[in-house]
Parts: structure tokens; sequence; C-alpha cells
């Protein structure tokens, strides 16, 4: 079953928007779902081994769908690079000032839907390895070389 989550967007400076500004609103509407650098970092160096996935992969599963950011569907290695700042980084997480009850409650959402999605796909048999954009590429790719050839 898959969850929504719904937000109540605070009174602000963008006319009713979530954001603080218009200024915010643009920036953050502006950020992308797949394709980001660290993403596109990854997967170059990934390809350069000679190592052959999917990218932005979608995996329907009993109790919810997953878009993986890249896939060995075959070995079912599932990779994520998680943000920073959208996924809480122990090391570079941030909390914004402005708006923050919104931003707290859509953060908190983000990790915990992390962790459904990793328990899911466990839960299939499937392997999960997170990398945080901070992680150098190569150690990242370490990494999913070391799981391909443990699956």
């Amino acid at each position: 079953m898959m969850m929504a989550f719904a937000f109540q967007r605070s009174p602000s400076a963008a006319g009713g928007s979530w954001a603080s500004s218009p200024g915010t609103r643009r920036s953050m509407r502006s950020n992308r779902r797949s394709d980001t650098a660290p993403e596109r970092a990854l997967r170059s160096a990934l390809h350069r081994r000679g190592l052959r996935f999917r990218k932005d992969y979608r995996v329907d599963l009993a109790e919810l769908r997953v878009r993986i950011d890249v896939v060995f569907p075959v070995r079912k290695l599932a990779v994520f690079i998680d943000g920073c700042f959208w996924h809480c980084c122990p090391e570079h997480g941030s909390s914004p000032r402005l708006n923050n009850d919104f931003w707290e409650r859509k953060l908190r959402t983000n990790v915990e839907r992390d962790a459904r999605v990793d328990d899911a796909l466990l839960s299939a048999g499937w392997t999960v390895i997170r990398c945080w954009e901070h992680e150098p590429v190569e150690v990242a790719a370490n990494r999913i070389q070391e799981a391909l050839s443990l699956a």
C-alpha cells in the first residue's frame, strides 16, 4: 500500500506557499529528482569500470513502488544516492531557519520513507546500498563493486 503525506502550507511571503520567499520557491522547484550531479558522477565511475546498470528504475513490491537511482536488476542490488539536506545526513544535514515546522516534518518523513523502502527491498531479497552525496565517488563505486562480487 502506498502512503501519501499531506503537508499543510503555512502562510509566507510567497503567497501562501510552503516557501519562505519567491526566490526560495524557485530554487527548491528546480531541484531534480533524478540525474543529479552526484548521481551522474557515480554512474560514470561505474560505467568506466565496465559495470552496466539501469537508472531511475521502478520496482513494484507487494507493499509499495520504489524508484531506485542505480540498479542491477539481475543481481537485485539497489543503490540510492542521498542528498545531505533531503535525507538528513548526520555529518552535513542542516535545518532551515525559516518555515522550520514544515521542513522538520518534510525531512523526517523522507528519512522514514527511506527506512520503509530499505525494509521492503530487503524483505524482497534485494541488497541496498545508500551513498551520501558527499561520499567520494571512487569509495562509493568500490562499495558497489564489492557488493556485486558477493551477489
